[in-house]
């Protein structure tokens, strides 16, 4: 089965829209008020549902590390809670913003991602051995995050404007790729290996969709897997997550004793003790200190054990739902630019989905990616929240088309 928003010849209908629109500039239509000022409802109190909800799933995962590192077991829970009220602002703020602002304003943002990227190495805080988040006051900001979405912005400006000469390699190809290969390594060298990854995959996946050369796209592959390999052998704690999850796959009994596999142990422990309907909100035991980061990257096992399959189904579900309903709204756009950015939007909540998911129930290797407008922690969850503001911006200029 194909998906009509993957055809990399969509474009053709877009700017053939355009000219029908061009034709039909001087008829006079029936204006439907209501539709006019609507965006898309089902988007929206989705990802107000996951944020709102999230603020339970992270009380009931950080409980009690917070009673035991700030004596005070809500101190994350209010964290967080700010953190989505904000985000919830921002939604609606860029949901009332003319989406074509952020196409002047792609590269002048990408600039600004890349000169963060450098700051973090020189004025960053070292977590973990890794430089990934600037402190200012009492705000933490994690520079990749808007690199993250600056690139998708400027990649959807260029597939929109080079569409005539999108198969030539010097003026498509190229500039695109020295603006990926840029930023990717970048947020490998923090090091955060496992976004740069990602964050490549979802660059290309956007590229497809937009017609470029499937000889550039598949030699970048070749050339950008050897040297991951080469890259990621660099690091033992890489070596030791790929060694314990080939274990794990296998069956291998000394897994349970490697250190590297330890949060994956935990956590499909976690699913085991959910079952079917789980152990109830607040019931989790691999919350208490057994599951390393239960509310961050691993907040998917700890709504596995408290709700169980059934529940993880149901969110799985939501997030189906809001990323189909987003290319659906990419496909009804009569704007190039507007169709590459909500693509390229939904594809980083799909990739983020799948590989967290993926990672808690140990079908990928472990990484330090958050589950989107779950997971603790306020850039992410502001970004997403942003980001999904402008989607509902697109959807709401393409009931008024």
């Amino acid at each position: 089965m194909t998906l009509k928003i993957f055809n990399p010849k969509i474009n053709s209908k877009i700017f053939q829209n355009r000219s029908n629109l061009a034709d039909n500039e001087h008829t006079i239509h029936p204006v439907n008020e209501s539709k006019n000022k609507s965006f898309d409802w089902i988007i929206f109190l989705s990802v107000c549902g996951l944020m709102l909800f999230s603020i339970a799933f992270v009380y009931s995962a950080s409980g009690t590390l917070a009673e035991l590192r700030y004596g005070a077991a809500d101190k994350l829970f209010w964290n967080h809670s700010i953190r989505v009220l904000i985000a919830l602002f921002v939604m609606i703020l860029f949901a009332n913003i003319n989406y074509k602002v952020w196409e002047k304003f792609s590269k002048p943002l990408l600039f600004l991602s890349i000169l963060f990227l450098i700051l973090v190495f020189f004025v960053g805080t070292q977590i973990n051995g890794a430089y990934r988040w600037i402190y200012i006051g009492p705000i933490n900001f994690q520079p990749s995050e808007l690199a993250k979405f600056s690139l998708v912005l400027i990649l959807s400006v260029y597939l929109s404007k080079r569409q005539e000469f999108i198969k030539s390699f010097r003026l498509s190809f190229l500039p695109m790729m020295i603006w990926i290969g840029l930023i990717c390594i970048l947020i490998a060298l923090q090091p955060n290996f496992s976004t740069a990854i990602v964050i490549f995959l979802i660059s290309m996946t956007l590229l497809f969709i937009g017609n470029v050369s499937i000889k550039h796209i598949v030699i970048t592959f070749a050339i950008s897997f050897i040297t991951a390999i080469l890259f990621g052998m660099n690091a033992s704690y890489r070596f030791q997550r790929i060694v314990a999850f080939i274990e794990n796959v296998e069956g291998s009994k000394d897994v349970v004793l490697s250190p590297a596999a330890f949060q994956l142990q935990q956590a499909l422990i976690a699913f085991g003790n959910g079952g079917i309907f789980g152990q109830g909100p607040g019931q989790s035991r691999q919350s208490l200190l057994y599951l390393p980061e239960s509310y961050g990257d691993f907040i998917f096992s700890i709504i596995g054990e408290e709700y169980g399959f059934f529940g993880v189904s149901i969110l799985l579900f939501v997030f189906a739902v809001i990323i189909y309903r987003g290319f659906k709204i990419a496909q009804s756009t009569n704007d190039s630019f507007a169709y590459f950015l909500v693509s390229g939007i939904m594809i980083t909540i799909a990739f983020y989905v799948i590989v967290s998911a993926g990672v808690n129930i140990g079908l990928l290797p472990t990484t330090g990616l958050p589950l989107p407008f779950i997971s603790y922690g306020g850039t992410a969850v502001i970004f997403y929240a942003a980001s999904i503001g402008i989607v509902l911006n697109i959807s709401k200029k393409s009931n008024q088309n």
